[in-house]
């Protein structure tokens, strides 16, 4: 387990999150806060995002996909906050 303080965050996106765009969207915002991860769409039209980096940064992510600024319209996010495993780089749409 990484010693550097870093999280991973996992918020379940519940909404008109699919086919307009969002895990686009979220990929965008996560590169520009230093996050790596994905964004995956699920079975259940909801948008399961993973991202881990600093603290700070999955706080703001976690506030940018509640902002009601994204692509499409956000009803409810639901998220976790864990220690980071470290198994991931960049972000990408899945």
């Amino acid at each position: 387990m990484p010693d550097n303080g870093d999280v991973r965050l996992t918020a379940y996106v519940h909404g008109q999150v699919q086919g307009v765009g969002f895990r686009w969207w979220t990929r965008s915002r996560a590169l520009e806060l230093g996050l790596v991860g994905y964004a995956a769409n699920l079975a259940d039209g909801r948008v399961l995002v993973i991202a881990e980096g600093p603290r700070d940064a999955a706080d703001a992510l976690l506030a940018l996909l509640r902002s009601g600024d994204t692509a499409g319209s956000v009803d409810l996010v639901v998220e976790r906050f864990d220690d980071a495993r470290g198994d991931l780089s960049g972000f990408v749409e899945r």
